[in-house]
């Protein structure tokens, strides 16, 4: 498979390795961007840190709940400047409202559904445009529902740059419901619990951890043992209830769930544009068309 220019772009967006190194870490994986990760990890090129976050669009996340229901939904826009805008913010509000009201189940009907003006989602979307000057778009959102005896741990971090939405199951305390959803926020955790995290998804930290261990020089009869203890390592990293609660280092965050009484049965976190490429303004390249242009 032909490596493009694309591909190690891509790959070094994800990794944060050399450009070079993301060229031949494709070629020798066919072109295949996540066995390239593994391979550059087991190379000890990339750190494996989620790096993909560092690409960004402005916007911000927002969260509303009304008795029993909530929702999380993200909201683009190009700049950071206009998502401080109030017109913009009172638009992400307005949206919110409706979406909790209709219960859309994806982006495509919450665009096609029409709100209390009398204008479908998209319509409304386009007139707050023409008014805000920018590109603007509802990127994602969930729908939640509980029960009175459960709990929503609602959590926006520095103005909504992101997002969480925790369920806490069998307990109504709502604030480490929150402090669990801060949590998140801070420590970004992959999975609930070990349980969730698939055979596939394991064998592949370990067969990554091996290549690591081997390529350290340690000792073939020792890498086993090592890699168990390493794996460890990585549950503690990807897993939410394994992760050492952020408000007490000293306690795991199951623990203190289990103060609660509750139960831990979802959480969802958005970071405003991860996964998004930020536009980048090249002046230079637009001054000289604006000059070939005369």
């Amino acid at each position: 498979m032909a490596v493009t220019a694309q591909m190690v772009k891509e790959l070094r967006a994800k990794t944060g390795a050399g450009m070079m190194d993301c060229k031949k870490a494709l070629v020798e994986t066919d072109g295949n961007i996540d066995a390239a990760v593994d391979f550059l990890r087991e190379k000890g090129l990339s750190s494996a840190a989620k790096k993909a976050d560092r690409i960004a669009a402005e916007g911000t996340t927002y969260i509303l709940t009304e008795g029993n229901e909530a929702i999380l939904l993200e909201v683009n826009a190009e700049t950071d400047f206009v998502a401080k805008n109030e017109g913009f913010q009172t638009l992400v509000r307005e949206l919110a409202e409706h979406l909790l009201a209709t219960k859309p189940e994806t982006v495509e009907e919450a665009n096609a559904s029409t709100m209390s003006n009398g204008l479908n989602v998209a319509d409304h979307i386009s007139n707050a445009i023409a008014k805000i000057g920018e590109k603007i778009t509802l990127r994602r959102f969930v729908i939640r529902t509980k029960t009175d005896n459960d709990s929503f741990g609602p959590y926006l971090h520095m103005g909504g740059r992101i997002g969480v939405l925790v369920m806490l199951e069998g307990s109504t305390d709502a604030q480490a419901a929150k402090d669990v959803a801060m949590h998140v926020a801070a420590l970004n955790p992959q999975f609930i619990s070990r349980d969730e995290v698939s055979e596939e998804e394991v064998d592949r930290e370990r067969k990554v951890l091996t290549e690591q261990a081997l390529n350290e020089g340690k000792p073939e009869n020792i890498v086993a043992k090592m890699v168990e203890g390493r794996l460890g390592k990585y549950f503690e990293e990807v897993c939410l209830l394994d992760q050492s609660f952020v408000k007490n280092s000293d306690q795991k965050v199951k623990d203190f769930v289990k103060t609660t009484g509750g139960t831990i049965t979802e959480f969802v976190r958005y970071g405003v544009g991860e996964g998004i490429e930020k536009r980048q303004d090249n002046f230079a390249e637009e001054v000289m068309s604006q000059v070939n242009k005369k």
